[in-house]
């Protein structure tokens, strides 16, 4: 099976923005979740790895294939859903489907049909196949988007906040389809959503301003962290003095009042008490920069 290796790879805006700063990762078959706050790089870093941009410096390649070289082979073998994309309105989404999928030369009549068919089944679109997309819910929208990023049997599967706009049903659906295909194949998940990555993925990266902060299986990274978070509830108007005093990595209201976590490697006392790590306390440990490198 094909890893997908990214090495020291550098992207530079004309504006001055550094949006990637010689990152690398080493991603194998399975799910593999990508997390950072807005403006980390994620989004950039998804774009280069599909042939959509270019990059500065560093090297991607899946299997013997050269990503930033070999475009056109990576797009006969890529499956890519962005965060935003558009569709042709008046269209139906099978005439589209079907249409997408003769760029990506699948010529046999007969074999397009049943993968459209397959695709528009698995998304639970197949009922309304016939409707114009423009009469599509922001949720058929997204499954859309999902069906046409499965089209031709993608070796590597590249996702930017894929459930966005589906109700839980939905939702589980698609995480179902996404587990299903990381058997086999590279699935990269950019998401907000933390938990999804602890539940679906076997390894995973935070990324913030540009550079690779950890790459990890996410059990581990919680279990890295295990011991050193702990929790107090305090008045709105202490946070500032907390902030200042200790490693505050989480925070939110709960009836009138701040709970916060801090990450300390000694227990800081003064009413603070252990709780149990999760994924959410290692994304904001490293985010704020809290943890050991």
């Amino acid at each position: 099976m094909n890893n997908l290796t990214i090495s020291k790879l550098s992207k530079t805006y004309s504006n001055g923005t550094q949006a990637l700063n010689k990152v690398s990762l080493d991603i194998p078959t399975g799910m593999f979740g990508l997390l950072g706050p807005n403006g980390a790089g994620k989004s950039t870093l998804m774009r280069t790895i599909a042939t959509l941009q270019e990059a500065d410096e560093g090297t991607v390649t899946f299997g013997e294939l050269d990503v930033l070289k070999d475009k056109n082979e990576v797009r006969k073998i890529i499956g890519y859903l962005p965060q935003e994309f558009g569709l042709y309105p008046r269209t139906t989404a099978e005439v589209l489907l079907d249409h997408l999928a003769v760029l990506k030369g699948i010529r046999n009549s007969k074999e397009r049909k049943e993968i459209v068919e397959g695709l528009l089944q698995k998304t639970n679109l197949y009922i309304h196949r016939k409707k114009k997309l423009s009469t599509y819910s922001g949720g058929m929208k997204q499954r859309f988007g999902i069906a046409q990023a499965l089209l031709a049997n993608p070796k590597l599967i590249i996702v930017d906040e894929p459930t966005a706009g589906l109700d839980p049903t939905e939702r589980n659906r698609f995480h179902n389809i996404l587990c299903e295909l990381g058997e086999n194949t590279v699935v990269i998940l950019s998401t907000h959503i933390v938990e999804d990555v602890k539940e679906l993925c076997t390894n995973m990266a935070i990324i913030n301003n540009g550079e690779v902060l950890l790459q990890e299986n996410p059990l581990r990274a919680i279990n890295r962290i295990k011991g050193n978070v702990y929790s107090k509830t305090i008045r709105k108007e202490e946070l500032a003095e907390y902030k200042r005093s200790y490693n505050v990595i989480a925070e939110r209201l709960f009836q009138g009042k701040k709970v916060i976590h801090v990450y300390d490697e000694r227990d800081p006392g003064k009413g603070f008490t252990p709780v149990e790590a999760s994924l959410n306390d290692v994304y904001f440990t490293y985010i704020f920069g809290a943890a050991a490198q």
